[in-house]
């Protein structure tokens, strides 16, 4: 399928979760419902319906190539598995089951159970699967490393003589000739027996008619047989139910490896993709510094020599340097009023002065009493 086909499915889950939200935060559904049946089956709808979506933001997550939609994609796409999540819980709790049939839903909506199934979002193996393989070599160089100790730790081989390996030769021999005999004498003794019985009824014979009838009836029925099964594939080929057979020689033409094939190559696209949007992250970030950085550094300085100067016309002095807590020079470059910062220092000169007349007259007050406790 074509980047446009993914594009479409995109637009259209998107389309459907805004409608659940929008019905989910309206005010009727934000009401209780006291009965538990109705507010299972209404949890169930919308627990199926979000699986609709997911499934949908899933296969074009696996399949869109673009880096910058891949990154917004997966914050929808987690969003909305956390969704279900929630959803599964309402229902556990409403009914008390892990468990839970939707055949009448599924009716109602007209959907089949495999609509409804939840895949593993294929995005999982994909991010660990360096991971695996790593997990993969360190176990098979391990278990080689361990035959290696079994092969070198192998006891010592039994030494036995001439004479007691050609006894247990002949010992073996013996008891293979021994089977051998008996089931000989047994089928003799078996053959005897309907020669017997032969002999006492006498040898019926078969009318060649009747075998013939016989014979025909297998035969037909055998035919007849492969007859219906091959039709029965015709139907089913024809109706869409069952793949056309190919042969060998054009079995890689046949559309399902079409598929998978392309399904591979986008993934090989979306790795390069990706590799090359992280590279140009760092690159663009390096070519903007160095193109850019000296103006903006430079700009930056002319700013922070505008506010000393401003600030120095309209308190008479230079300020003191924002310190880490008040945000350094970042606390330079938001937007600010000199006038202003002249109102709040002299408000701070105002309070220091009320502070010092407060604590000149505690200190009178408590020299008064220390001579009075002298007198």
């Amino acid at each position: 399928m074509s980047h446009s086909t993914f594009n479409y499915q995109w637009n259209s889950a998107q389309i459907q979760l805004r409608d659940l939200l929008d019905h989910e935060y309206s005010s009727e559904t934000q009401k209780p419902d006291p009965d538990r049946v109705s507010a299972f089956q209404s949890t169930a709808v919308l627990y199926i319906k979000y699986i609709q979506v997911f499934r949908k933001l899933e296969e074009c997550y696996y399949q869109i190539v673009h880096p910058q939609k891949r990154i917004v994609l997966r914050h929808v796409l987690d969003g909305t598995i956390g969704r279900l999540l929630e959803l599964k819980n309402e229902m556990v709790q409403l009914e008390f089951s892990e468990y839970h049939f939707f055949d009448d839903i599924l009716s109602d909506m007209k959907l089949a159970p495999y609509d409804i199934e939840i895949p593993v979002p294929r995005y999982f193996t994909q991010e660990i699967e360096k991971d695996i393989k790593d997990r993969m070599k360190l176990m098979a160089e391990t278990l080689a490393k361990y035959r290696v100790d079994d092969a070198t730790d192998k006891k010592e081989e039994i030494k036995m003589s001439l004479d007691d390996a050609i006894r247990i030769i002949q010992v073996h021999e013996r008891a293979r000739q021994g089977c051998l005999r008996a089931k000989f004498m047994r089928e003799i003794r078996g053959q005897e027996e309907r020669e017997r019985l032969l002999a006492v009824q006498g040898v019926t014979t078969m009318d060649p008619d009747a075998a013939a009838l016989l014979i025909q009836k297998v035969w037909k029925g055998i035919s007849t047989r492969k007859k219906t099964a091959k039709m029965r594939d015709e139907e089913l080929i024809f109706i869409g139910m069952q793949p056309n057979p190919v042969n060998i020689s054009n079995y890689k033409d046949s559309p399902v490896k079409k598929v998978k094939r392309r399904e591979e190559e986008r993934v090989l696209i979306q790795t390069q993709h990706e590799r090359e949007y992280q590279d140009a992250l760092v690159n663009i970030k390096d070519k903007i510094r160095e193109t850019e950085g000296p103006d903006i550094k430079e700009n930056m300085q002319d700013q922070i020599r505008q506010w000393f100067i401003e600030t120095r016309d309209a308190t008479g002095k230079f300020p003191d340097y924002p310190s880490d807590d008040e945000g350094g020079s970042a606390a330079i470059f938001k937007v600010s009023d000199p006038d202003a910062d002249a109102a709040k220092a002299e408000s701070g000169k105002k309070k220091g002065k009320k502070g010092k007349k407060k604590k000149e007259k505690k200190d009178k007050k408590k020299k008064k009493g220390k001579k009075k406790g002298k007198k």
